[in-house]
Formats: C-alpha cells, structure tokens, sequence
C-alpha cells in the first residue's frame, strides 16, 4: 500500500503536536507551565478525589507486602504529576518513603469519575525488633497539593534498612486504574 503525501503531512502533524505540551513544547518545570495546568484542570486535590486502601499484607517477619491506595477524581478534570509523597508513622518515629528507583512517573489526567492508584511496597519487621519502625498510620500527599491523608496501617511492623534506619519501603508511581 502506497501512502499519499497529504496522509504523511497530517501523521507527522499529528505526531509533532503529542509531542508538545500545553506550554508549547518545553517540558520543563516553571511556573508558566504549572500556571497553565491549574487553568486547565490543575494538580488533583484530596477534597475532590475518593480514597480506598487495599493491602496484600506481608505474613511474618522479612515477607513483602504491597498496600494499594486507589483515587476516584470526584471534581473536575485534573492532573497526578510525579509520585505521592509517603510518611510512615508510629510512637515517636516517622520515615519518608522513597520513590520507587526502577520506576519512572508518569503525568496521568483523570476525568471525572476516573481513578489511579499507586502502591506502597514494604518488608515486614519483626515485631518489637530494633530493626523494625512500629507504623501505625501512613500519611500521602498528591504533587501540588499540602494537604495530606492518613490511613490506620495494619500490616504489621516495617523492617529498617541502612545505618539511618530508613523503612525498607518504597512507593511507586501513579498508575491509571479501571477502564
């Protein structure tokens, strides 16, 4: 099949124009650019996204578990740009979960009434060991929003790695969830 010249010059129009951004192709981090994604739609915010928490628990001390927290955009369209910012908490002790190294972030925009999700994945301590933070609730925040939730964390002690003493934990990035 031989394509016609038109149908090539509105492909690579096509693709040209994906290419940019809303800003006019700099994908760069500024103030313009986060200006013109708050016109358009903005950062998603907690009081307009639905919060469900799902956890595939890890059973005994040095076992993997994965924690699914799952965001239905119930306001306006709107944008998740980077990772959620995750603390572990419990008695006098807090730790910033690092992102997920192998991961890389994507920018997803949710539609109303569509959902993402993200995982906390830890490595479950031994209960009452020196090598283990006793979580008892973990708190997120979105990317361009202060405002932070926290849910009760259930599943067990976090095992600490490292001479700081940091979780064994990380989190991945937003990922689209449902149809």
């Amino acid at each position: 099949m031989r394509a016609t010249p038109i149908t090539v010059a509105a492909l690579a129009a096509a693709l040209l124009l994906t290419a940019c951004d809303s800003s006019g192709g700099d994908s760069g981090s500024s103030n313009k650019n986060a200006d013109n994604e708050n016109k358009a739609g903005g950062a998603c915010t907690l009081d307009a996204v639905g919060v469900q928490v799902a956890a595939s628990a890890a059973p005994s001390a040095g076992d993997s578990g994965n924690v699914t927290v799952t965001l239905t955009n119930r306001g306006p369209q709107c944008t998740l740009n980077g990772f959620p910012a995750v603390d572990l908490q419990g008695g006098n002790t807090s730790g910033a979960v690092p992102a997920d190294k192998a991961a890389k972030a994507q920018k997803l925009t949710l539609a109303k009434g569509a959902t993402a999700s993200f995982t906390i994945t830890y490595v479950r301590g031994e209960a009452g060991g020196k090598k283990s933070l006793p979580v008892t609730t973990a708190k997120f925040t979105l990317p361009g929003s202060a405002a932070a939730h926290s849910f009760k964390w259930t599943y067990g002690e976090v095992a600490v790695k490292g001479a700081a003493g940091a979780a064994n934990a990380s989190v991945s990035p937003f990922q689209q969830a449902g149809d």
